[in-house]
């Protein structure tokens, strides 16, 4: 008792273009034209997609501790920190790291303490007519939080300098 399919009956022959096409749409799907079609101008509520100006250019430079002080972002300026002698521009990060962010305090100073011992804590900043902090008598867990800070930091903020005691600049 086999079975037997005839393909020449009008139907069997329709039915089997139909799977085969089907089937071929599931492996093959169609690609949708996802050009636009028009060259966006404006945003719906008036918002451009073309910046108004251009952002300022940001140099790579050398900074001591008196000079990245004045990068703490009071007046709406920009907001600089250092991790183990790199400074970042966190200034896209002023919620944050703005005079009345949470780690506010680290703008325009050496946060790498603080970062390393996840504290806020004034005393975890050196003076900044001191020398630097050598980062003395951390452990390694610490060491490895320091390291992350900077992981973190240098793929989201825009390394913009070293960090120099005040006398080498």
């Amino acid at each position: 008792m086999g079975l037997s399919v005839d393909f020449g009956t009008p139907v069997n022959t329709a039915l089997l273009v139909y799977i085969l096409y089907s089937v071929q749409r599931i492996i093959f799907p169609p690609i949708p034209d996802l050009s636009p079609k028009t060259v966006p101008s404006e945003f719906k509520k008036g918002y451009s997609w073309m910046p108004r100006s251009h952002p300022p250019a940001i140099l790579y430079q050398t900074y001591t501790p008196k000079t990245l002080a004045k990068f703490d972002g009071k007046d709406g300026g920009r907001i600089l920190l250092a991790i183990n002698g790199l400074v970042f521009d966190v200034t896209a990060g002023r919620n944050f790291y703005g005079p009345d962010g949470m780690y506010g305090n680290f703008a325009g100073r050496d946060a790498s303490r603080g970062m390393a011992k996840q504290s806020f804590d004034l005393e975890m900043l050196t003076p900044i007519d001191q020398p630097l902090d050598r980062l003395e008598g951390l452990d390694q867990e610490e060491i490895e939080n320091m390291k992350g800070w900077i992981e973190h930091f240098t793929h989201k903020y825009v390394i913009c300098g070293k960090l120099v005691e005040n006398d080498a600049a």
